[in-house]
């Protein structure tokens, strides 16, 4: 998200917090429960230059939500426990579920031993590849190459476009346009442009995942805590919808049946690559339903509702945003108020956003 669209997230949420409205549509817009989406939680830092600051929150913001949502009536539950909920329709009191994709190790460092110290459970979905240390992480590897060189050359839509990176301002400039390009691509295309722009540029960026994500072993190590649940998140970390019928479902199964080998253990959930518009539709909810796995989870924004428990492989998160660190953020989201508006002024808006994945 660009600086323009996270100014405009969080003065909207802002202002449902400070007016009050939040709390005036909670009864009817806070559903039963929700599942948080988070990436990394790293100790904050000084960097001037961190385009992908947005997938960061601190281990003290971590240990702030898990307070707020307590406080606020929640129970933190396993994705095991919300399934039963939403099939038995035992809805009563609201759940939250703490979710973490790709496997990062600083799960493993800086949000583990707050959820041990808590004695709460959590989940870990994770990528067969970036375990395998042969995934490929392109745009952190984007990221280390402006970070380290002056100047960069790109064509782009059949241009060529020079961009300086001498300071951060104009690192972080060309980030975001390159970025935006990249996005217009399917995956192959972008991890190729990127792996070529690395390698003219003389950085290695083959060993990023095994210095980034969690080995088997770790995961193995991590798996044998009742409090952790191991799921999936496809074999490469493709966005489904890009490959045919049948590679999705062999990245869906293949990937279940692969984090079961090593943990050693049943593996019955499932994150979505990605997740967002245009990655993931009705036919990989199918695939996953067919598969028999327990849920899938997407990156659409919303509450978990009632109905739910008839659409369990399209379950919508909160994404916990290092641009969102603050509690009225959350607060506001748990309230369901910004995707019941969002939801509200899409019906007068054929072009605006989805509310969540299921209507």
């Amino acid at each position: 998200m660009g600086r323009r669209g996270s100014g405009i997230l969080k003065a909207s949420l802002s202002a449902l917090h400070f007016s009050g409205i939040d709390n005036l549509l909670r009864p009817l817009t806070r559903g039963t429960g929700a599942v948080f989406m988070l990436h990394h939680v790293l100790p904050a830092t000084p960097l001037a230059f961190a385009p992908n600051r947005h997938l960061e929150v601190t281990p003290e913001f971590l240990d702030r939500v898990i307070r707020l949502v307590i406080a606020r009536g929640f129970d933190i539950i396993s994705l095991d426990d919300a399934r039963a909920r939403l099939r038995e329709g035992e809805l009563d009191h609201p759940f939250v579920c703490f979710t973490f994709d790709d496997g990062y190790r600083d799960t493993l460092h800086h949000a583990y031993p707050i959820f041990q110290r808590r004695g709460l459970p959590f989940a870990v979905y994770v990528a067969s590849d970036f375990a395998d240390g042969r995934g490929d992480l392109w745009w952190l590897a984007l990221e280390q190459l402006l970070r380290q060189i002056d100047a960069i050359e790109v064509k782009i839509a059949g241009d060529m476009k020079r961009f300086s990176c001498r300071r951060p301002g104009e690192k972080t400039r060309a980030y975001r346009s390159i970025y935006r390009w990249l996005q217009q691509l399917s995956e192959v295309e972008a991890r190729g442009v990127v792996a070529d722009l690395c390698q003219t540029h003389g950085l290695d960026v083959s060993r990023l995942c095994s210095e980034l994500i969690m080995s088997w072993d770790e995961i193995r190590d991590l798996a044998r805590d009742p409090l952790v649940t191991i799921g999936a998140h496809s074999l490469s970390h493709t966005p489904l919808s890009q490959l045919s019928y049948a590679e999705s479902r062999f990245e869906i199964v293949q990937s279940v049946a692969r984090v079961e080998r090593e943990i050693g253990q049943p593996c019955r959930h499932f994150s979505f690559p990605h997740g967002y518009d245009g990655s993931v539709g009705p036919r990989e909810f199918e695939l996953v339903a067919e598969a028999g796995i327990g849920t899938a989870v997407t990156a659409h924004g919303g509450l978990i509702r009632p109905d739910h428990g008839l659409a369990l492989a399209a379950l919508p998160r909160i994404a916990l945003s290092g641009d969102l660190q603050k509690p009225r953020y959350v607060k506001v989201m748990l309230s369901g108020a910004p995707y019941a508006l969002r939801k509200f002024a899409g019906r007068f808006n054929p072009r605006g956003a989805p509310a969540d994945a299921v209507a």
